[in-house]
């Protein structure tokens, strides 16, 4: 076995085995069936690979017993109470009492360390308080060299990786139970694990209003989030000075940060290359230094002698780089950028309708026009669903995004409402609180007249208090940070939106006002 391949604390499989103490078995063998009483152990190996080279990897196996058998606080196995499984309730509660054994032998006498205490190459056991416990050897192996440990249901070993080669490597693990004075293999379990030079690096990418952020496809002119997380479950690089250098290629130049998070909005549409490089300065072999000749003074150098050939003392806290790269390719299309409710009106309906309350919701958005909105009406609290309606928008490209929600809310009282506005690419969500008053039964006939009696006196009336009530809420704010929108049926914007409705009958169908009962538009 090579030198620079031999692990810490670990020995040569060249060792002596002591198999009647530790019997092999091979796969396939007949014992393996008879190896447990009530069926067979399964052993699960799992360790946090990849691991940069000089960091510690981290290897756990965990037994899974058959049905209705666990192991219990004294290490012995015992069977689930009121669990069923095939052969029925054991009058026995334990599979095995291994407590018991070691109390009618000298299992656990202190004063002899007994020939069964010992791990297959001979080694005594170690005797930490509450060793008796652990029932269980499991035997490490790799790289020509093995582990042993005492354990009970689940046990964990950590490697140092400076000597291990780089690539995938192969862990095997075999796992005894105690019988009687000697131990019997239950289960065997192997997986692959990998040590890189590169660091192990992995790059989320998020955006508000991005419908499917695994596909890759982003939204023009909106911030992407994109975030670099160091697989480094040792903290190897606790203590290194990390630098993130990132390419978006769009011509924008390189970004160099300390950071791990970072921003960058694409401002135009099409296809790019995303690159990045990190870096950092880690724990690592010092280079041999070369021999370079020293010229002693002539008091010191003894006639003949020829001038001594020194080396420099190597420092032991030498730092090497190390690098880590992400390559990604990202689609940049156009969306919705924004949504807001820039106003809120109630809805006299001819009909008296005692139970609900119809609202009409203004809303405008930026960027691509929508081709659905769904809304999600909840409690005031916006944690209890009383309805969702979704509606498709049939808007021709190129209209100015400006839609008439019509939803309907069952009674007076508050309401948390969350509308969104989606197309292909994009999904943008607003929120707010709607506050919906009990109606007073006379109040929409009086008004609707009114309306209809002053029309001929309110044409600039109407267009300039209009545009005052669009600038008022139009910087809508989210539920965070909203008191909430009173709907009132005598309000003056209810009052000039009728108005205004009786002025623009010949133009209503450039407004697309989503159909939620049949009939109303």
């Amino acid at each position: 076995m090579r030198e620079h391949n031999q692990l810490n604390g670990w020995s040569s499989d060249e060792n002596d085995w002591n198999e009647k103490l530790y019997p092999v078995w091979k796969r396939g063998d007949p014992r393996w069936k008879n190896s447990w009483k009530g069926g067979r152990v399964q052993a699960v190996l799992t360790s946090d690979s990849p691991a940069l080279v000089g960091s510690t990897m981290t290897f756990v196996v965990s037994l899974v017993f058959p049905r209705c058998q666990k192991e219990d606080a004294n290490g012995n196995i015992v069977y689930e109470t009121n669990c069923r499984n095939d052969t029925g309730p054991s009058p026995d509660p334990f599979v095995y009492n291994w407590t018991a054994w070691t109390e009618d032998d000298d299992w656990g006498n202190d004063s002899s360390q007994g020939h069964h205490n010992v791990f297959p190459d001979g080694k005594p056991f170690p005797r930490p308080p509450g060793w008796k416990k652990r029932n269980f050897v499991y035997v490490f192996h790799t790289l020509g060299q093995y582990f042993q440990r005492l354990g009970r249901c689940s046990v964990r070993v950590s490697i140092n990786t400076t000597n291990v080669p780089l690539g995938p490597q192969l862990m095997e693990v075999t796992v005894y139970r105690r019988h009687g004075r000697a131990y019997c293999p239950i289960a065997k379990v192997k997986d692959v694990y990998v040590v890189t030079d590169r660091i192990p690096i992995f790059v989320t990418m998020s955006q508000k209003n991005d419908r499917n952020s695994s596909d890759e496809t982003f939204l023009r002119d909106l911030p992407i989030v994109f975030n670099v997380l160091i697989h480094d479950p040792s903290h190897f690089l606790i203590e290194s000075s990390i630098n993130y250098k990132w390419n978006f290629g769009d011509n924008t130049g390189l970004f160099v940060s300390n950071n791990s998070t970072l921003n960058h909005t694409y401002v135009l549409n099409g296809t790019f290359s995303l690159n990045l490089t990190v870096q950092a300065a880690v724990p690592g072999p010092c280079p041999t230094p070369s021999p370079r000749p020293l010229t002693p003074t002539p008091a010191l150098l003894p006639d003949g002698d020829n001038p001594l050939q020194l080396r420099d003392v190597p420092d032991e806290n030498c730092r090497i780089n190390r690098y880590g790269y992400f390559k990604a390719t990202i689609e940049i299309v156009d969306g919705i950028l924004e949504v807001n409710i820039i106003k809120m009106t109630d809805v006299l309906m001819p009909v008296p309708q005692p139970d609900d309350s119809v609202v009409d919701f203004v809303v405008t958005c930026e960027g691509t026009i929508p081709t659905e909105v769904c809304t999600v009406i909840s409690d005031p609290t916006c944690r209890i669903t009383q309805s969702t309606v979704c509606d498709p928008v049939d808007v021709d490209v190129g209209e100015l995004c400006l839609l008439t929600v019509r939803r309907a809310f069952s009674g007076s009282g508050t309401y948390c409402m969350n509308l969104t506005l989606g197309d292909e690419a994009s999904l943008a969500l607003t929120s707010t609180l709607v506050s919906v008053p009990g109606r007073d039964p006379a109040s929409p006939l009086r008004i609707a007249n009114g309306v209809l009696f002053s029309v001929g006196c309110l044409t600039i009336v109407v267009t300039v208090i209009a545009l005052l009530v669009y600038k008022k809420h139009k910087d809508y704010r989210p539920i965070e940070n909203s008191t909430g929108i009173v709907v009132k049926g005598k309000r003056l914007n209810v009052f000039l939106n009728r108005a205004k409705a009786v002025f623009s009958r010949g133009n209503q169908e450039k407004d697309p006002l989503l159909k939620n009962h049949p009939g109303t538009l």
